[in-house]
């Protein structure tokens, strides 16, 4: 079972592909900029 984060701390690092194909990963962000995760359900599902 995954562990829920608690509010400010950090993500876990992950990877994800993009829509044009591209990986991205989070870590390339660290230190860099401000990231704000949005995690979209597909079109027309519950929730």
């Amino acid at each position: 079972m995954s562990e829920l984060l608690q509010i400010n701390s950090e993500a876990p690092d992950f990877s994800l592909t993009a829509f044009n194909g591209e990986t991205i990963n989070l870590k390339d962000f660290r230190g860099k900029k401000n990231v704000i995760l949005v995690f979209y359900p597909k079109n027309n599902t519950p929730g």
